[in-house]
């Protein structure tokens, strides 16, 4: 076993709330400051006790833990509030990767921040950004999607939304559902480039990079993938005349409920297309006569 560093706990750590990064997979990641922070706060918010529980004891790292997670969440945020107000300082983490990536530490940051208490991070590992940059897609724009909803009507027009949008596209996905979700993929942006990263930073790292038909074509016959799943989406090319069509859908579907202004303003900023683009198509679309 790789032997671990003794790192010192910071001394008079200021109250506050502390976001710190923890792995993603491999223990070893998890930074120098981010161990003394979490040796010297008073508590740790965590998804599951037993998963940091683990992180901490390789690193030697004895601060109390108290369970902060979705199904409780509204009961212990107060308490969670009460260590800050009383002058301790506080770290929260998720169970992998950086907090507040799809896990409920929004709200105590939001409250945090509406009480003036002291917000900082411990920037570390992150399985989005890791996937992006292993995609081999573009990585100058990007749009993360997170969880895709667990009902097939609903993710299926979450993905005809994002299908406009050009940007490389993330999503987490469960292992299980990988290959219906590339099916509705390949249904809902037609063909495009992707990449399916797994087990991110661990010995058996894989990451699988292909067109969307090809990869649906391999997990058809191979199964679903073990470990958790990160999948990356090349961006809608405004060339392309399918991704035009789906565009002006999406346009027509907002000029339903809403004036041509305000569609203007929603759909250039979901899809980060010029407002004057989006005007334009929207004054033509509005005088067409549909069929």
């Amino acid at each position: 076993m790789t032997s671990i560093p003794d790192i010192g706990p910071v001394d008079n750590l200021a109250p506050g709330l502390y976001l710190v990064a923890t792995p993603i997979g491999n223990m070893l990641d998890l930074g120098l400051r981010a161990i003394s922070i979490l040796k010297s706060a008073d508590s740790i918010a965590c998804e599951d006790t037993r998963v940091t529980g683990k992180l901490l004891a390789r690193h030697g790292i004895k601060s109390p833990m108290k369970p902060y997670h979705e199904h409780n969440a509204a009961k212990s945020r107060p308490e969670l509030l009460r260590i800050i107000e009383n002058g301790g300082a506080l770290a929260l983490v998720s169970d992998a990767g950086t907090p507040m990536i799809s896990d409920p530490g929004y709200k105590l940051v939001k409250e945090c921040i509406e009480r003036n208490f002291s917000v900082t991070t411990i920037p570390g590992a992150n399985a989005a950004i890791t996937a992006l940059i292993l995609s081999g897609l573009p990585t100058n724009r990007f749009f993360f999607a997170g969880f895709l909803n667990n009902k097939a009507k609903k993710r299926r027009q979450e993905l005809s939304e994002l299908s406009i949008i050009p940007a490389t596209l993330i999503f987490f996905e469960p292992a299980r559902r990988l290959l219906t979700t590339l099916k509705v993929m390949f249904e809902q942006f037609g063909e495009r480039p992707a990449a399916i990263a797994r087990e991110l930073t661990k010995s058996y790292e894989e990451i699988r990079r292909d067109l969307l038909s090809s990869l649906i074509t391999h997990y058809s016959k191979a199964g679903p993938p073990k470990g958790e799943v990160v999948i990356v989406v090349g961006g809608y090319k405004k060339n392309a005349s399918i991704m035009d069509a789906k565009l002006d859908q999406f346009i027509l579907k907002q000029l339903q409920r809403l004036s041509i202004r305000d569609t203007t303003t929603k759909v250039a900023s979901e899809t980060g297309l010029s407002k004057r683009e989006i005007y334009a198509r929207a004054i033509k679309l509005r005088k067409e006569p549909q069929i």
